[in-house]
């Protein structure tokens, strides 16, 4: 006999209820569990069905009951009607639906709702083949087992809630085992993860949750490639002298012709005076005046001393005529 595991049953079963649901054209309610639909042995919960205000009355039931046993008709508000569950216990297993009543015809059925009861058999053992830190687009594999004889075993994450994938076994000497695949991870699968262990004439009966494994997706680091036109980095933006765009302003260089600048950095400057002559420039022309007023007085003491020296030697011949012409 082939298994039934709870994904295929929900599809089937749903398919045909909702079938027979379709009175009307009314929109399907909405159902939920509280505090969860994976509960433990002999504890409560509350199924929900919500619908619109105009909702007259609901009935909540059990998927594949020849008749709905559960059925609640004192609404606690205009919206939402629940039924409570005060032990869960294997025959409250199973899947659930609602619908409403609203001007005098039925609305469709609600999405199934799996009301799974966890804790009848002993827990499975859940490891990480690729470890339990994953790089971000590789691929994880987690491998559940047990010494029992487990016809499937369901991966959850997080509290049961969240049913990843459902495997039937393998058996591996004396083990019962399978393992699942999550291709490509990314962040989002970063969490907790649980397996359960189950047999197939009782599909909502799982096994004690197995220890919580975390397994934690790192992301790669996004390392630029050259042949890759997405990953090309922009080279900066130098600035080009031949594009005005990309002109940069000039540093505030000092400027000699500014007294300021000149007594904040006093520089002895030595120029040569050009003998070509030409136009000077108007700082040329400041700069070679000390020059010329050094040159003025150096012709000028040459002057003196020529004068001195002609004075001189001529005082020195003058007595030598003055002799020649004495015999006379």
């Amino acid at each position: 006999m082939s298994l039934v595991l709870p994904s295929l049953l929900c599809l089937g079963l749903c398919l045909g209820q909702s079938t027979q649901a379709q009175k009307g054209n009314l929109s399907p309610p909405r159902i939920t569990a509280l505090p969860g639909s994976t509960v433990g042995p002999k504890s409560p919960v509350t199924i929900l069905c919500q619908g619109p205000a105009d909702a007259e009355e609901y009935v909540i039931s059990k998927v594949g009951s020849p008749e709905p046993s559960d059925r609640e008709k004192q609404l606690l508000s205009k919206t939402i009607n629940s039924f409570r569950i005060a032990e869960m216990t294997p025959d409250r297993a199973g899947l659930y639906h609602c619908s409403y009543q609203s001007g005098g015809s039925w609305s469709q059925f609600s999405d199934p709702l799996q009301l799974v009861m966890t804790g009848a058999y002993d827990k499975p053992l859940l490891s990480s083949m690729t470890g339990t830190v994953v790089a971000s687009g590789e691929n994880a594999k987690l491998q559940c087992f047990s010494t029992l004889k487990f016809e499937a075993f369901i991966l959850s994450k997080e509290h049961g809630d969240r049913i990843i994938q459902s495997q039937l076994v393998s058996h591996q000497g004396g083990n019962h085992e399978a393992v699942f695949l999550l291709n490509q991870v990314s962040s989002t699968q970063t969490g907790t993860y649980r397996c359960y262990g189950l047999f197939e004439h009782y599909p909502y009966v799982w096994s004690r949750p197995s220890d919580p494994l975390h397994l934690q997706v790192r992301e790669a680091p996004d390392y630029p490639d050259p042949m890759n036109p997405r990953h090309s980095t922009e080279a900066p933006d130098y600035p080009d002298p031949m594009n005005p765009r990309h002109s940069t302003e000039a540093p505030d260089h000092r400027d000699p012709m500014n007294p300021q600048h000149l007594t904040e950095f006093p520089v002895r400057i030595t120029t040569t005076v050009s003998m070509t002559g030409g136009t000077k420039e108007p700082a040329a022309w400041h700069l070679s005046a000390e020059n010329q007023v050094r040159l003025s007085m150096a012709g000028l003491i040459l002057l003196v001393l020529g004068m001195l020296l002609a004075e001189a030697w001529y005082s020195r011949k003058m007595p030598l005529n003055g002799h020649r012409q004495a015999p006379t």
